[in-house]
């Protein structure tokens, strides 16, 4: 006898009447020709696929700032690439130091650990990135294989504000590199060829605009030889990037490329290129400065001191008596507005990211703020917060 089927429900009835604008630590709200995009299905193979992924790669190359042609997508969140990047690296008597500020740079830890490698954290000095002389005086006291540090931790909206020197430290020492640009490519500056960074990898859905489940990373042509070249068996299949190199540099069958992915990507890189990446990097920091300077204007204290604070995802000093899930959910339901709360610390998130830094975006979300934290008795100034808004909003306009 058969299991009968359930009771059909479509889509459509489960989702929200009115759109919920995406204002947290990602995804993010979808530019119109990304959402089109990504509704149509094509051959993983053959001419046409070949041409987006040539496109896809060159224009990756200009977002990423690098001249090499190892430039994948993978199947799967940016946490797909980081395991690419660990697993490529690391085995069993290789060591690793990682630059632990939080809970997604801890995560090189778990996977390094995962592949057999010998781990070394080093902790930031309170709330604070990690800084070049600690990690000159790890390099001094042992050696290391690879060193991975994110650009921005997403977790706490903390910057490492010395990666470049960073990176030039571990490379003097024959290191090798792998940088978590998750919340930061295309938000703010990352030449990684410049700052001679060995690997790079990225989400789709957080500054690029893209979608959810597609990721990216940049191998230079140095690092891919010597992957290549590695004898020890690869932990993964799909994550192996010389078996990716099949498809993504012959286009050869690897497995059933992410297609309405990888034509995602294709039109947000496309509206990266054609926005250009200074005047990129100039939106999101006007955006987020303007967010800032309103929040605090309403009341709120940031989390991070401004030196080191990450302008893709502002954390915010929740206040006294707010149950984090309460407000999220409330926002959710009454201003359509979604942020973000952490991971154990007692802070709300709001992300500045790709579409989510318009001026637009900003006014609803801090009209949400207001509302909501005014149902727990909170009486923040949305004037002001508006006011110092529009200040920032009209000097673009000249």
């Amino acid at each position: 006898m058969m299991y009968p089927p359930p009771e059909s429900q479509s889509l459509k009835t489960l989702l929200p009447e009115t759109p919920i604008l995406l204002m947290g630590s990602g995804p993010v709200p979808v530019p119109q020709e990304v959402a089109m995009a990504s509704s149509i299905v094509i051959s993983h193979l053959g001419e046409t696929m070949k041409k987006i992924v040539a496109r896809v790669q060159l224009m990756a190359q200009y977002v990423f700032q690098t001249k090499t042609t190892k430039i994948f997508g993978i199947s799967g969140p940016s946490s797909a690439g980081m395991e690419m990047a660990v697993g490529s690296l690391l085995w069993p008597g290789r060591k690793i130091l990682v630059l632990n500020l939080g809970t997604f740079s801890a995560r090189f830890a778990e996977m390094a650990r995962g592949v057999g490698a010998e781990v070394k954290e080093i902790l930031p000095q309170g709330l604070a990135p990690i800084y070049l002389e600690q990690v000159r005086e790890a390099l001094e006291k042992d050696s290391f294989d690879v060193l991975t540090i994110v650009q921005g931790e997403t977790s706490c909206g903390v910057k490492n504000i010395h990666l470049k020197e960073i990176v030039e430290l571990a490379k003097s020492h024959g290191i090798l590199t792998i940088v978590d640009a998750v919340c930061t490519l295309s938000t703010m500056p990352l030449p990684m060829d410049e700052w001679g960074i060995d690997i790079v990898f990225v989400g789709g859905q957080k500054g690029l605009s893209a979608v959810p489940g597609i990721s990216l990373i940049a191998i230079s042509e140095n690092t891919f030889q010597f992957i290549s070249n590695r004898t020890q068996a690869m932990p993964h299949w799909c994550l192996d990037p010389r078996r990716a190199f099949k498809f993504w540099g012959l286009g050869e069958y690897h497995y059933t490329a992410p297609v309405t992915g990888i034509l995602a990507l294709h039109e947000g890189l496309r509206l990266i290129c054609e926005e250009g990446l200074e005047a990129r990097f100039e939106r999101h920091l006007k955006c987020s400065s303007a967010l800032q300077n309103s929040l605090e204007a309403m009341g709120f204290s940031l989390f991070t001191p401004a030196e080191f604070r990450l302008n893709s995802v502002v954390a915010i000093n929740n206040l006294s008596n707010v149950n984090t899930k309460e407000l999220i959910s409330l926002l959710i339901k009454e201003c359509h507005v979604e942020i973000s709360g952490a991971f154990g610390l007692d802070i709300i998130r709001v992300g500045q990211m790709g579409e989510q830094s318009r001026f637009e975006n900003i006014e609803r979300v801090i009209r949400a703020l207001a509302f909501g934290y005014g149902q727990f008795g909170h009486n923040l100034d949305l004037e002001s917060g508006l006011k110092v808004l529009n200040v920032s909003r009209d000097s673009g306009k000249k």
